[in-house]
């Protein structure tokens, strides 16, 4: 279970440096630059941590998915970046994506 929470952990380090990233305003800001950097190096090395037992396959899959969900929100709340109906649907559609590759596949954590 520790695994899902490094996976978890990276999910959350992945998305605070991605929204840092439009705040840096093209690296030009030092603190939202300094947010991506440690970030992304605190996210891949989470990762890493969580692919000792979950299948690369599905923690991309989850990474992917949350990911893009949270980073949406992040858009909506910080960026009033609003989505429109064909966006809703494609977020729909990973999050089923990742949904039925975690309760319908045979790929387990070993």
């Amino acid at each position: 279970m520790n695994n899902y929470l490094y996976l978890a952990l990276a999910i959350i380090a992945e998305t605070m440096a991605t929204t840092a990233l439009k705040m840096s305003e093209q690296f030009t800001r030092p603190l939202p630059s300094v947010v991506v950097v440690i970030g992304y190096a605190a996210a891949f090395y989470l990762l890493s941590l969580s692919l000792r037992t979950i299948p690369i396959g599905v923690a991309y899959a989850v990474w992917s998915a949350v990911g893009i969900v949270l980073v949406t929100v992040a858009g909506m709340v910080m960026f009033k970046q609003v989505p429109d109906l064909p966006a809703v649907i494609g977020l729909l559609l990973i999050i089923a994506g990742v949904v039925t590759i975690n309760v319908f596949s045979r790929m387990s954590a070993h």
